[in-house]
């Protein structure tokens, strides 16, 4: 064992101090009325959430639920918004709604630093990550991200038909999260089991569910230790020994971020590249189109993450309280629907439409306030290499069977399987 002693106790001993929350009973099944019923696990929300949404929007902006032990959904962008600025009602310290509640005494640093960071707390944790994704830092990424998309490619020669999901969106993340961590590239399955655990099993029983997550701090853990004894130029290197307050982070701080990344930097992007292939497959017009200008890519990028943006975030409320007429309690869940928010017709002209050369363009697919997608520039830099060595190797694709894509069920939507149909 290498030099430091923080990381020589199991990961065992931290779960074990760690309160589990307030077990509440989740419900599933069909839906009577999404304005007093919602729920995002349900299939239908997977396939299409637009209508349930546009509905909502246009007769209870703000729908609630029982199920989770009460939540509500804003539809509209300044509801979603107004919540996303005000951290002194809402917190951030879990934002993954699902059936209990991590206590109040894990704010402000939350399991995932900083994404379940309240302030002040957040600023801090937030700073430490910046020079990682700045634009020049992402730009040195590129060159290996671009001859990773060709070599998935070259894996298709002689093939009709291929999943885009499965064998080429999911696995580009993968590969440039592991290498920013210094993780095995070859533990790709492996980080799939972790998204799938942590953003689709939110209905499993409280116990499974804190098993499968010690899971991915097991296996952090491991990873940690081979870098605390083999230190290396990486992310999780960095972590270790970046200071905070005068001191080196706590183990669960370098942890929880580390899992951050893994988790939300891998579905995000899979989802947001498997979305817009999805739309370039059942959508010729605009698929011809950007093959006959490929300069007009990063514009209908910008658009595909608004109308297809993967990404819903969960708030908890502090204090019960009226709310635009609306009564929130303590501990009520709010799920900050940017997806919604990014079709809002007082918002975006022409909102459910997909317009490729959209100029102005205020999406919110990477979130609003304080706690807006740090990785901004990377998922962009990974969407649009992504779909150019795509669009340059594959020009003429579309949809093998429409009713053959299964879309994830959770706070990120992406699709899960894709099969697309090449030439």
């Amino acid at each position: 064992m290498g030099g430091d002693d923080r990381f020589t106790q199991d990961f065992q001993e931290m779960r074990d101090d760690q309160p589990m929350g307030t077990r509440n009973e989740v419900i599933t099944g069909p839906v009577a009325d999404w304005a007093t019923d919602f729920s995002h696990l349900e299939p239908e929300w997977a396939a299409d959430p637009y209508p349930i949404q546009d509905d909502l929007r246009g007769r209870c902006p703000i729908a609630h639920t029982g199920r989770f032990g009460g939540g509500w959904l804003p539809t509209r962008y300044e509801d979603v918004a107004a919540i996303a600025y005000d951290t002194d009602r809402f917190s951030s310290r879990s934002i993954i709604m699902s059936n209990f509640r991590p206590p109040p005494e894990l704010a402000p640093v939350g399991g995932t630093p900083p994404i379940s960071s309240d302030p002040p707390f957040h600023h801090d944790a937030r700073r430490l990550l910046l020079p990682a994704f700045t634009k020049t830092a992402v730009t040195r990424l590129e060159p290996a991200t671009r001859a990773y998309c060709h070599a998935l490619i070259d894996a298709f020669e002689g093939r009709d038909v291929v999943d885009a999901a499965h064998e080429y969106a999911q696995y580009i993340p993968m590969r440039v999260i592991a290498d920013m961590l210094g993780l095995p590239p070859e533990d790709g399955p492996r980080f799939r089991t972790f998204v799938e655990n942590a953003l689709e099993g939110v209905n499993l029983p409280p116990e499974e569910r804190i098993a499968r997550m010690g899971n991915l701090f097991d296996y952090l853990l491991a990873q940690i230790r081979d870098h605390v004894d083999d230190p290396r130029d990486d992310l999780t290197t960095y972590l270790i020994n970046a200071e905070l307050y005068g001191r080196k982070l706590e183990p669960s701080h370098v942890a929880g971020t580390m899992a951050l990344l893994l988790i939300a930097g891998i579905d995000t992007t899979w989802s947001a590249i498997g979305a817009s292939l999805w739309h370039l497959a059942k959508t010729p017009g605009d698929r011809e189109r950007l093959v006959a200008e490929p300069e007009l890519l990063p514009t209908a990028m910008e658009e595909l993450l608004r109308a297809y943006g993967p990404v819903t975030m969960a708030r908890l409320v502090k204090e019960d309280m009226d709310w635009h007429g609306v009564e929130m309690k303590a501990e009520d869940w709010v799920l900050l629907s940017f997806p919604a928010a990014n079709r809002d017709p007082a918002q975006f002209d022409r909102a459910d439409e997909v317009v490729i050369d959209r100029e102005v363009n205020r999406h919110a697919a990477f979130g609003l306030g304080i706690h807006r997608c740090v990785g901004s520039h990377l998922a962009r830099m990974e969407l649009r290499v992504a779909l150019e060595v795509w669009l340059e190797r594959i020009p003429a694709f579309g949809l093998e069977d429409p009713s053959a894509v299964t879309w994830a069920a959770g706070q990120v939507r992406g699709p899960r399987k894709l099969p697309i149909r090449i030439g």
